[in-house]
């Protein structure tokens, strides 16, 4: 793993925070605030915020260190775009559907949970194909 896979490495940690803090904290908060006591209060989620940066990390490793494995000599915004669509299809789709089935989420949520985290990793996908083009 060289210098290049660090730096990718740490800028998708870093997005991927920043990204999931948009979506959770900011653009789902009132679908949450709406289902109780199915979600943590707030003192017990920031007890366990070690756990969310440890999630972080072990995402931004794995996404970076797949791509680079997998990257083809192909022009790189495509190559990004596609690579962000597969890992949302292949994660993000999945997790949501089953948390939809298994615990109370409600489908529009999931669907909402879907939607924003897709779009998430479709940037995350662009933004680490644009560094190592």
């Amino acid at each position: 793993m060289n210098r290049k896979f660090w730096i990718s490495a740490v800028v998708m940690f870093v997005l991927a925070s920043v990204l999931s803090y948009l979506v959770h904290e900011m653009l789902l908060k009132a679908d949450y605030a709406k289902l109780g006591a199915m979600m943590r209060p707030a003192a017990e989620m920031q007890a366990r915020l070690g756990y969310v940066v440890l999630a972080h990390v072990s995402f931004a490793l794995a996404f970076t260190w797949i791509y680079i494995m997998g990257k083809e000599d192909r022009p790189w915004l495509m190559q990004g775009v596609r690579y962000g669509i597969a890992i949302a299809l292949v994660a993000v789709v999945p997790m949501y559907l089953i948390y939809h089935s298994v615990t109370p989420t409600p489908l529009d949520v999931a669907i909402k949970q879907i939607v924003y985290d897709g779009i998430s990793t479709v940037i995350l996908g662009a933004v680490l194909a644009w560094i190592n083009r």
